[in-house]
């Protein structure tokens, strides 16, 4: 695995532990926290899908 998919990795395996919390915790009735910890898991995800270069940095401005 070269460094972009260990990082894309690290992501989602967070993503996946926020998601299992979030779980827990609605099973045990706070709802709050579960929504709070959605949205982490959420970010995470979204975090993975953009690791990695970036098109706008390779284009040149004249």
């Amino acid at each position: 695995m070269n460094a972009i998919q260990v990082k894309r990795q690290k992501f989602l395996n967070e993503a996946i532990s926020f998601f299992e919390n979030a779980s827990l915790h609605a099973d045990e009735g706070d709802i709050q926290t579960s929504a709070g910890l959605i949205l982490k898991a959420l970010d995470k995800e979204r975090r993975a899908v953009g690791v990695g270069p970036q098109v706008l940095h390779l284009i040149k401005t004249r």
